[in-house]
Formats: structure tokens, C-alpha cells, sequence
């Protein structure tokens, strides 16, 4: 049975570990999922450095707000709002 696959936006608060590895997980439906950091980046860990790296394999955007880091594309926090528009679900985490 084909099924009509979701666009899925991750709004990551805080750099909450649990987030990132939640997202990841959301991949496995094959699901387009996308991420946005909000307030803080993720604490350096091997575990967030291999759930970012692995979201970029899996195609996910990954968009940090207000913030430059590597790997993520800076947007602004006025962009948010109309980007989220774009998507069928949207998770605050």
C-alpha cells in the first residue's frame, strides 16, 4: 500500500540531546523531517555529533535559528513562522 508520506518540522529548544535522537527516529518512516535549533545549540557530544551527522545522511534540513553552526543553515527567527507553514506536523521539543 503506497502512503501519502508527512513533512515533519522538529523544534529543538535548548539543545536537548532526547530531541535529536527523537528526529532521527522519525526518519525511520521515511518521513521527510526536518530540524530547527531554537535558544541554544546542542551540547558537543559524540552522541549529538553522530544523530546530526546521521540526519544529514537521511537528507533531513537542518536549520539552527538565529545561530551559526556548522552543518546547519542559519535562517532568522521572523523566517520561522512562514517556513513552518510548509509542513504537515510540527513538534515542539
Amino acid at each position: 500500500m503506497n502512503e501519502m508520506k508527512k513533512n515533519i518540522a522538529v523544534i529543538v529548544r535548548g539543545g536537548r540531546e532526547e530531541a535529536l535522537r527523537m528526529a532521527l527516529g522519525l526518519t525511520l518512516m521515511s518521513d521527510r523531517v526536518d530540524v530547527f535549533l531554537t535558544e541554544a545549540p546542542p551540547l558537543k557530544s559524540e552522541t549529538n555529533d553522530m544523530n546530526i551527522e546521521m540526519l544529514g545522511d537521511m537528507r533531513s534540513g537542518l536549520f539552527a535559528v538565529d545561530m551559526e553552526l556548522s552543518g546547519f543553515q542559519t535562517i532568522g527567527e521572523d523566517e520561522l513562522p512562514e517556513k513552518l507553514l510548509l509542513y504537515d506536523v510540527v513538534i515542539p521539543f
